[in-house]
């Protein structure tokens, strides 16, 4: 195999020469992969593999905001000499394809569609005790393939795209190329629609927090419809809101609560909180004061001179908030205190990200902190009920789900907030204040790119960040950013492996 087949040597769990009897030798020092999987154990421990892979700060982690919120007007570092000065390039739009952080980005994500296809091409052949059990195994991996290869499509558009384990250097050659947007789309939509007809939980239980359960499934459904019909084919837009609402009122309609405003806002990141945490419904899991399964969210995004968030020091500026997200918040907004804070310290005088705190005695001062990294919660889905409905055309509806965030937040009605000037200025329209209300409610969650992306075109993007104030980013030059930025480049590695099939997106 050639040393630069980056993506798909992790695809590869086997390879051997191309001779003619390449059935009938193996090396025999290794272990085949279908050799591995005999037993319901060995597949239990192949699916937890890929929630492994899913912790990674190069795929979906905790820290993974390099990849989402660093690239959105949220948050980002004005550092443009550390490490090469490579993560800077994210939130200054001048992103390059040779970009190391970029590569281990993709890399990270493949490997975990690599490891969800080990399960899913060998399961059938291992004898379960539990037929459903097997089942809701292949759902949760289906689940988790979609999942990834949703992220992936949003950020790169075409990409490549495997559905089994790979044993050859011909299967991977055959497969090196960039599949369209919408043969990515069908096989998520695909995967997704299986694992929703499976006998996942509704929910699932405190101790199993972390794996897949049907709500995820169903609201995930939702998402991908909803971003179907704004950026992908719009003869069916119509037909692709009709079924993001549905998929995500199903989602909605499974919840254990009465009223979102029931549960305090702070009440959702309280690391004490989270076995009973009835807003999230899918999350990866830390384990406070473990040495191997420690969260570092909270101490990583505390700045120096402050201890709000851990006991650990911080000897840099934490994870940076721009003030054009600071002056986002409205007055009396209760999300605004416990988000985010000014660190005073002469070497930092800057915002930085309070909203994810561990400083527990358990946590101590090499701050081990326990925060669950949240993927999805119902105040997610609120608003994505808001915002199709908006699209629909129903405002009446669209706004009483906006109100319901609005309400746990301290802030008045829609009704009443768009006769204030100012708010009525800034956001003229009810998409506006929907798109508003989710910068605010989900900070630094890692959504605040794939929403921007999926309100703007390429060119309505570029005039959306045009306008803002270079004072309120830093210094990431807003100047930089242009129509290209709405994908990311394909990694240089890549694109050298097969420069027509793995072609270039546009502007890079």
């Amino acid at each position: 195999m050639k040393k630069n087949l980056i993506i798909f040597a992790g695809m590869m769990i086997v390879f051997s020469s191309c001779s003619k009897d390449f059935i009938e030798k193996s090396d025999p020092n290794s272990i085949p992969s279908h050799q591995f999987m005999k037993s319901e154990g060995d597949a239990l421990l192949a699916l937890n593999g890929v929630y492994q892979a899913l912790r990674s700060s190069n795929s979906l982690g905790e820290n993974s905001s390099l990849f989402s919120e660093q690239r959105s007007d949220n948050a980002g570092t004005n550092d443009n000499q550390s490490n090469a000065g490579e993560p800077f390039q994210f939130p200054d739009f001048s992103l390059v394809p040779s970009n190391s952080y970029l590569k281990s980005h993709w890399s990270a994500m493949y490997e975990m569609i690599t490891r969800a296809n080990y399960v899913l091409t060998y399961i059938d052949g291992v004898a379960f005790s539990n037929a459903e059990t097997k089942e809701q195994y292949k759902a949760e991996a289906k689940a988790l393939r979609a999942m990834t290869y949703f992220h992936l499509v949003r950020k790169w558009g075409d990409i490549p795209m495997v559905t089994r384990t790979l044993v050859s250097a011909d299967e991977s050659a055959a497969l090196t190329f960039r599949e369209k947007e919408s043969r990515v789309y069908e096989q998520i939509i695909s995967d997704l629609k299986e694992a929703a007809e499976s006998t996942l939980p509704d929910i699932q239980p405190a101790a199993s927090r972390g794996r897949i359960s049907k709500t995820y499934v169903n609201a995930l459904l939702g998402q991908v419809y909803l971003t179907m019909a704004l950026t992908q084919d719009q003869s069916r837009r119509t037909e692709n809101l009709q079924l993001a609402k549905t998929w995500l009122t199903s989602a909605y309609e499974k919840r254990q609560f009465a009223n979102i405003k029931d549960i305090a806002y702070a009440d959702v990141f309280n690391v004490d909180l989270e076995a009973n945490n009835k807003e999230a419904i899918f999350v990866i899991e830390y384990k406070q004061g473990d040495l191997n399964y420690y969260s570092s969210i909270a101490y990583n995004n505390q700045a120096r001179g402050e201890t709000i968030n851990s006991q650990r020091p911080n000897t840099g500026a934490g994870g940076r908030v721009t003030l054009d997200l600071v002056k986002d918040y409205e007055t009396g907004d209760a999300r605004k205190d416990y988000s985010v804070k000014y660190a005073a310290a002469t070497a930092v005088q800057d915002w930085f990200i309070t909203k994810f705190r561990d400083a527990s005695t358990t946590a101590g001062v090499n701050g081990y902190g326990g925060n669950d990294w949240i993927l999805m919660r119902f105040a997610d889905i609120i608003l994505m009920l808001a915002e199709v409905n908006n699209y629909l055309g129903d405002e009446a509806t669209a706004i009483q789900y906006l109100d319901m965030i609005r309400e746990r937040a301290g802030l008045p009605s829609y009704a009443v907030a768009k006769l204030d000037p100012t708010y009525s200025t800034k956001y003229p329209d009810l998409k506006l204040a929907i798109l508003h209300e989710r910068r605010v409610e989900l900070a630094f969650e890692g959504h605040r790119l794939y929403d921007l992306l999926r309100t703007f075109t390429a060119q309505e993007l570029v005039n959306y960040f045009k306008v803002k104030q270079q004072a309120d980013y830093g210094n990431p030059r807003l100047s930089n950013i242009s129509v290209k930025d709405r994908y990311y480049p394909i990694p240089l590695d890549e694109y050298k492996l097969n420069p027509e099939k793995m072609y270039q997106n546009p502007g890079y």
